[in-house]
């Protein structure tokens, strides 16, 4: 193992221990299966069952159902057989959270059962308690008998088991040794499959999940080391980002935290959590597996391999860059827009990417999520821009004489180093990385990085590009170059979700490893042809419809950098998927509630279907929306009740009126 994976540099699938679900086999060189839950009311057979098949006839491998008490359970029994009548033997998965008899009885039953070691035994009250050594042991022995018998029925049974770590729903005894950290989401998963090991039950997936991309990421990595130092083998990953919320937002969120993962071959199954029905799930977990299922081993020649590592991928440190202007040093990453493809650039156009044009005050209005820069490519603009925009254009039709400081020249590597015509502001200098055994020499990175003007745009022609561009920033950095970087992602896929999914694992993996400065997204000719310049709603569902690609690049721009938290440009939903736990109905109340709230920009809001993922999910928000009760809603203030079980028809009102006196709330802007 290379730190956490088999390789930093190319693609090499990482080989965990097979674990049979049902006929299913997870991990081991099978393929990345998918999977989702259902939202339904567990005692209803009929509706649950109805789900399934929608879910199984969409493509999932596996279909967790919740049971949350002994009869739900019981009625997983009923649900079963009605499917395998109708000739479905899809495996399924109960979903457990405080009741160990009611997963007792689910592993007699169904082919998988999911703990949380943060509430299957422990409790969470947020009570600081600190333990002796001595304690400590008890509680664990405590621990052991109580999770015991669920292994030996499982193990007797043939059952499956997912050992489900949620970051936010850490135990207190968890809490206060490790404190909310990925240590001790990894120290809380461990506690568990040692008493499991203990009983030679191995039938077990792990999961590490959070809602912030950057913890999840780092969890998982610090699972396998752990597991591989103290094993010397690892357990198959079951890989989501926990309440990802819904559309775009939903999608890239997932995408980050999924894709970085399996951008280094981790991972051996899959749910994507969408506030949205679960058969909608599937069709985006396919388009990120697709990616990676029929690769083993992707060795890239080109690339050199890495002695020794130069920052650690278990902690979020930005790369220690020098300002160029806007781009580096301690400036928030910049947004290049792309409007290369269109035939005329107007003042129209930069609608698309936060500009608006008033024409009776002849100013501009400027949005939240407005570009820094945007990309023309050898077009002229022949009106006046925004005051904060600043335009790049192609070396060669770059015109020093015309608005040095406005008009910056985009340069190839190779051109840049002979050119007597530079910008005295930035110069733009792309860079391929390792796409040919003829890559930039160390000499050349030093003789670019002389020039204080110089910004390298990264970008790579392998099809497994990340690892590349990941590589040569390490190169930068092992050579002390700390000019900025750029981070130059283009798709050629053709579904709104494919670009999205692209983008997202490609650039977002680099942002969660504090590399990037900037982000340039773009689309191929082709692409942009096909789609014939508008991402209508192409992937089937009906979350972007009409967007020109324009602002599908710009809006994803801004979307890859507040879900890797390093620039917050809007409001941030975590809001969880239904399942028959769910005490209101969530995806309209999302929509309410984003509607009324979507202006208050680098607020975090939780909206929580029950108590469950409720005050445990929703720790990393400012304010907390959840069902305590049918048709009741508790509202927090971070992990604190403010007001409880209010009347759904007035709680979001009553939300409004808790922003208001913490004053958290501002007026939405009168258009």
């Amino acid at each position: 193992m290379q730190y956490y994976c088999n390789s930093l540099t190319a693609y090499k699938r990482f080989v965990t221990r097979e674990v049979k679900v049902g006929s299913l086999v997870i991990g081991g060189g099978n393929p990345v299966r998918v999977q989702t839950m259902t939202t339904t009311d567990t005692m209803d057979t009929d509706a649950t069952v109805a789900q399934v098949i929608k879910c199984i006839e969409a493509g999932a491998e596996l279909v967790r159902i919740t049971a949350p008490s002994k009869k739900e359970a019981d009625n997983l029994a009923n649900i079963k057989a009605a499917l395998r009548a109708k000739g479905y033997a899809t495996p399924l998965v109960a979903d457990i959270h405080f009741t160990p008899n009611a997963a007792e009885i689910a592993a007699t039953i169904v082919e998988k059962v999911r703990v949380n070691p943060g509430n299957y035994v422990d409790k969470k009250k947020f009570e600081q308690i600190e333990y002796t050594d001595a304690e400590y042991i008890e509680e664990m022995e405590r621990i052991r008998e109580r999770f015991s018998p669920l292994v030996l029925i499982c193990k007797k049974h043939g059952t499956a088991m997912r050992i489900g770590t949620n970051h936010g729903s850490l135990s207190d005894r968890i809490m206060s040794r490790y404190g909310d950290t990925a240590n001790g989401m990894v120290e809380s998963a461990m506690e568990f499959l040692r008493i499991a090991r203990s009983l030679d039950y191995h039938q077990i997936i792990l999961s590490m999940k959070s809602s912030n991309p950057q913890v999840m990421v780092q969890a998982y990595r610090l699972l396998l080391q752990q597991m591989d130092a103290e094993f010397g083998e690892c357990y198959p990953l079951h890989l989501g980002v926990t309440e990802a919320g819904d559309g775009e937002d939903g999608r890239i969120k997932s995408a980050i935290g999924i894709g970085t993962l399996l951008e280094d071959g981790i991972g051996d199954t899959i749910r994507v959590s969408l506030t949205e029905d679960p058969e909608l799930e599937i069709p985006v977990c396919r388009d990120i597996v697709k990616r990676y299922n029929g690769q083993t081993n992707v060795t890239n020649s080109t690339i050199l391999p890495i002695d020794k590592l130069t920052y650690s991928p278990f902690e979020y440190k930005r790369r220690n860059t020098i300002a160029v202007e806007n781009i580096g040093g301690h400036h928030v990453p910049v947004v290049i827009a792309d409007l290369s493809h269109l035939e005329i650039i107007s003042r129209e156009s930069l609608v698309a990417i936060g500009y608006t044009y008033q024409q009776a005050t002849d100013k501009w209005n400027i949005g939240d999520a407005a570009a820094d820069y945007v990309f023309v490519g050898t077009k002229n603009i022949d009106f006046d821009l925004p005051g904060t925009l600043r335009v790049i254009v192609n070396q060669a039709a770059w015109k020093p004489t015309e608005g040095t400081q406005k008009y910056l020249p985009l340069f190839d590597a190779s051109d840049y180093i002979g050119a007597t015509q530079k910008s005295s502001a930035i110069n733009f200098v792309m860079i391929d990385c390792y796409s040919t055994a003829a890559s930039i020499s160390d000499e050349q990175l030093l003789q670019l990085a002389k020039e204080p003007t110089t910004v390298f745009c990264l970008s790579s022609s392998l099809r497994n590009a990340m690892p590349a561009v990941r590589r040569m920033i390490v190169k930068l950095m092992e050579l002390g170059i700390e000019t900025p970087v750029v981070l130059m992602t283009t798709s050629n896929w053709i579904s709104t979700d494919e670009h999205l999914i692209h983008f997202a694992a490609e650039t977002g993996a680099l942002l969660l490893e504090g590399m990037g400065d900037g982000i340039f997204l773009t689309v191929t000719d082709e692409a942009y042809q096909q789609a014939n310049g508008k991402m209508a709603n192409l992937s089937g569902r009906n979350y972007i419809t009409n967007s020109t690609i324009e602002q599908f690049l710009n809006a994803t721009s801004f979307g890859i950098l507040q879900a890797t938290r390093t620039r917050i440009s809007k409001t941030e939903y975590i809001s969880c998927p239904s399942c028959g736990r769910t005490l209101f109905e969530l995806q309209e109340t999302t929509a309410k509630i984003r509607k009324v709230t979507n202006h208050l920009k680098g607020l975090k809001i939780a909206i929580m279907g029950c108590i469950v993922n409720g005050p445990g999910e929703m720790a990393d928000a400012d304010f907390g929306y959840v069902g305590s009760g049918v048709g009741k809603i508790t509202l927090y203030k971070g992990k604190e009740v403010m007001k409880r079980n209010i009347d759904s028809e007035v709680a979001v009102d009553e939300l409004i009126q808790l922003l208001k006196e913490n004053d958290a709330w501002i007026e939405p802007a009168q258009h």
